[in-house]
Protein backbone atom coordinates (compact mmCIF):
# COMPACT_ATOMS: atom_id res chain seq x y z
CA UNK A 1 0.00 0.00 0.00
CA UNK A 2 1.29 3.46 -0.90
CA UNK A 3 2.18 5.64 2.06
CA UNK A 4 0.04 8.76 2.37
CA UNK A 5 1.83 11.83 1.03
CA UNK A 6 4.25 9.90 -1.16
CA UNK A 7 3.99 10.10 -4.93
CA UNK A 8 6.17 9.33 -7.90
CA UNK A 9 6.83 13.03 -8.39
CA UNK A 10 7.87 13.56 -4.77
CA UNK A 11 10.22 10.58 -4.97
CA UNK A 12 11.89 11.93 -8.13
CA UNK A 13 12.24 15.45 -6.70
CA UNK A 14 13.78 14.00 -3.54
CA UNK A 15 16.15 11.93 -5.68
CA UNK A 16 17.19 15.10 -7.54
CA UNK A 17 17.91 16.90 -4.27
CA UNK A 18 19.83 13.91 -2.95
CA UNK A 19 21.85 13.66 -6.16
CA UNK A 20 23.04 17.24 -5.75
CA UNK A 21 23.97 16.57 -2.12
CA UNK A 22 25.79 13.25 -2.40
CA UNK A 23 26.30 12.63 -6.12
CA UNK A 24 24.13 10.94 -8.72
CA UNK A 25 25.85 7.56 -8.42
CA UNK A 26 25.15 7.44 -4.68
CA UNK A 27 21.39 7.85 -5.01
CA UNK A 28 19.72 4.61 -3.94
CA UNK A 29 16.22 3.55 -3.03
CA UNK A 30 17.42 2.84 0.49
CA UNK A 31 18.79 6.38 0.85
CA UNK A 32 15.51 7.81 -0.43
CA UNK A 33 13.49 5.60 1.90
CA UNK A 34 15.50 6.91 4.84
CA UNK A 35 14.85 10.45 3.64
CA UNK A 36 11.11 9.83 3.79
CA UNK A 37 11.28 7.75 6.96
CA UNK A 38 9.80 4.68 5.29
CA UNK A 39 10.90 1.18 4.39
CA UNK A 40 12.40 0.53 0.95
CA UNK A 41 9.35 -1.47 -0.08
CA UNK A 42 7.14 1.63 0.28
CA UNK A 43 8.86 3.26 -2.68
CA UNK A 44 7.98 0.44 -5.05
CA UNK A 45 4.43 1.76 -5.23
CA UNK A 46 5.88 4.82 -6.97
CA UNK A 47 8.96 3.62 -8.88
CA UNK A 48 9.65 0.20 -10.36
CA UNK A 49 13.28 0.08 -9.28
CA UNK A 50 16.60 1.85 -9.71
CA UNK A 51 16.57 1.82 -13.51
CA UNK A 52 13.12 3.42 -13.53
CA UNK A 53 14.22 5.99 -10.94
CA UNK A 54 17.38 6.86 -12.88
CA UNK A 55 15.40 7.27 -16.11
CA UNK A 56 12.79 9.46 -14.45
CA UNK A 57 15.48 11.52 -12.74
CA UNK A 58 17.28 11.98 -16.08
CA UNK A 59 14.04 13.21 -17.69
CA UNK A 60 13.25 15.47 -14.73
CA UNK A 61 16.70 17.07 -14.76
CA UNK A 62 16.72 17.29 -18.54
CA UNK A 63 13.41 19.13 -18.39
CA UNK A 64 14.78 21.57 -15.82
CA UNK A 65 17.88 22.18 -17.90
CA UNK A 66 16.04 22.87 -21.15
CA UNK A 67 13.54 25.12 -19.33
CA UNK A 68 16.42 27.30 -18.16
CA UNK A 69 17.99 27.30 -21.59
CA UNK A 70 14.66 28.24 -23.20
CA UNK A 71 14.30 31.27 -20.94
CA UNK A 72 17.89 32.32 -21.66
CA UNK A 73 17.68 32.10 -25.46
CA UNK A 74 14.18 33.58 -25.87
CA UNK A 75 14.27 36.45 -28.37
CA UNK A 76 17.92 35.90 -29.23
CA UNK A 77 19.61 34.61 -32.37
CA UNK A 78 23.07 33.83 -33.69
CA UNK A 79 25.98 34.46 -31.33
CA UNK A 80 23.70 35.97 -28.66
CA UNK A 81 21.57 32.83 -28.60
CA UNK A 82 24.62 30.57 -28.50
CA UNK A 83 26.15 32.51 -25.59
CA UNK A 84 22.85 32.45 -23.68
CA UNK A 85 22.41 28.72 -24.35
CA UNK A 86 25.96 27.99 -23.23
CA UNK A 87 25.68 30.16 -20.12
CA UNK A 88 22.44 28.52 -18.98
CA UNK A 89 23.90 25.07 -19.59
CA UNK A 90 27.04 25.80 -17.58
CA UNK A 91 25.14 27.47 -14.73
CA UNK A 92 22.88 24.43 -14.33
CA UNK A 93 25.77 21.96 -14.51
CA UNK A 94 27.74 23.80 -11.82
CA UNK A 95 24.77 24.57 -9.55
CA UNK A 96 23.18 21.12 -9.77
CA UNK A 97 26.03 18.62 -10.27
CA UNK A 98 24.01 15.55 -9.33
CA UNK A 99 21.04 16.42 -11.50
CA UNK A 100 23.34 17.36 -14.34
CA UNK A 101 25.09 13.98 -14.08
CA UNK A 102 21.69 12.35 -14.50
CA UNK A 103 21.19 14.13 -17.82
CA UNK A 104 24.32 12.46 -19.18
CA UNK A 105 23.28 8.84 -18.76
CA UNK A 106 22.24 6.77 -21.74
CA UNK A 107 18.48 6.26 -21.59
CA UNK A 108 16.52 3.73 -23.64
CA UNK A 109 15.11 5.85 -26.46
CA UNK A 110 11.93 3.78 -26.56
CA UNK A 111 11.17 4.94 -23.02
CA UNK A 112 11.52 8.63 -23.77
CA UNK A 113 10.42 9.00 -27.39
CA UNK A 114 7.89 11.77 -27.65
CA UNK A 115 8.40 13.10 -24.13
CA UNK A 116 7.91 16.88 -23.79
CA UNK A 117 11.46 17.43 -22.51
CA UNK A 118 12.99 15.57 -25.45
CA UNK A 119 10.85 17.41 -28.00
CA UNK A 120 11.64 20.79 -26.46
CA UNK A 121 15.35 20.05 -26.29
CA UNK A 122 15.39 19.16 -29.98
CA UNK A 123 13.29 22.19 -30.95
CA UNK A 124 15.42 24.70 -29.06
CA UNK A 125 18.83 23.22 -29.86
CA UNK A 126 18.17 22.52 -33.52
CA UNK A 127 16.30 25.80 -33.89
CA UNK A 128 19.31 27.74 -32.65
CA UNK A 129 21.66 25.85 -34.97
CA UNK A 130 19.40 26.30 -37.99
CA UNK A 131 20.00 30.01 -37.44
CA UNK A 132 23.50 29.26 -38.72
CA UNK A 133 22.03 27.77 -41.89
CA UNK A 134 22.83 24.17 -40.92
CA UNK A 135 20.91 21.12 -42.14
CA UNK A 136 21.36 17.41 -41.49
CA UNK A 137 23.77 15.72 -41.12
CA UNK A 138 25.64 18.90 -40.19
CA UNK A 139 23.05 19.67 -37.50
CA UNK A 140 23.81 16.45 -35.65
CA UNK A 141 27.56 17.00 -36.00
CA UNK A 142 27.16 20.52 -34.58
CA UNK A 143 25.04 19.27 -31.66
CA UNK A 144 27.77 16.77 -30.82
CA UNK A 145 30.42 19.49 -30.94
CA UNK A 146 28.44 21.75 -28.60
CA UNK A 147 27.57 18.96 -26.20
CA UNK A 148 31.11 17.63 -25.96
CA UNK A 149 32.56 21.13 -25.51
CA UNK A 150 30.05 22.22 -22.87
CA UNK A 151 30.18 18.92 -20.99
CA UNK A 152 33.95 18.65 -21.09
CA UNK A 153 34.44 22.21 -19.88
CA UNK A 154 31.90 21.87 -17.05
CA UNK A 155 33.29 18.50 -15.95
CA UNK A 156 36.83 19.85 -15.77
CA UNK A 157 35.72 23.04 -14.04
CA UNK A 158 33.72 21.12 -11.44
CA UNK A 159 36.67 18.86 -10.72
CA UNK A 160 39.08 21.78 -10.38
CA UNK A 161 40.88 20.62 -13.49
CA UNK A 162 41.87 24.07 -14.75
CA UNK A 163 45.08 24.88 -12.92
CA UNK A 164 46.58 27.57 -15.15
CA UNK A 165 46.69 31.17 -13.96
CA UNK A 166 43.92 32.29 -16.31
CA UNK A 167 40.38 33.30 -15.35
CA UNK A 168 38.06 30.36 -16.06
CA UNK A 169 35.22 32.66 -17.09
CA UNK A 170 37.44 34.43 -19.61
CA UNK A 171 38.39 31.09 -21.15
CA UNK A 172 34.71 30.14 -21.28
CA UNK A 173 33.87 33.30 -23.22
CA UNK A 174 36.68 32.53 -25.66
CA UNK A 175 35.42 28.98 -26.08
CA UNK A 176 31.92 30.23 -26.93
CA UNK A 177 33.43 32.76 -29.36
CA UNK A 178 35.35 29.93 -31.03
CA UNK A 179 32.20 27.80 -31.28
CA UNK A 180 30.37 30.70 -32.91
CA UNK A 181 33.10 31.02 -35.52
CA UNK A 182 33.06 27.27 -36.13
CA UNK A 183 29.29 27.27 -36.63
CA UNK A 184 29.35 30.37 -38.84
CA UNK A 185 32.01 28.79 -41.08
CA UNK A 186 30.84 25.18 -40.87
CA UNK A 187 32.29 22.78 -43.46
CA UNK A 188 28.91 21.74 -44.85
CA UNK A 189 28.43 18.23 -46.12
CA UNK A 190 26.92 17.76 -49.55
CA UNK A 191 25.75 14.80 -51.59
CA UNK A 192 24.39 11.42 -50.44
CA UNK A 193 25.49 11.92 -46.85
CA UNK A 194 23.02 14.79 -46.37
CA UNK A 195 20.09 13.08 -44.69
CA UNK A 196 18.25 13.18 -41.42
CA UNK A 197 20.39 11.61 -38.70
CA UNK A 198 18.68 9.34 -36.22
CA UNK A 199 20.94 9.71 -33.18
CA UNK A 200 21.82 12.95 -31.54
Amino acid sequence: MARAGLSGERVVVAAAELADEVGFERVTLSALARRFGVKDASLYSHVRGMEDLRTRLALYAGGELIDRIAVAVAGRAGKEALAAFAGAYRAYALRHPGRYAATQIRVDQSLIAGTPALRRTAEITYGMLRGYGLEEPDLTDAVRLLRSTFHGYCALESAGGFGADRDVQASWVKAVDALHLALAHWPRETGPGRKKAEDR
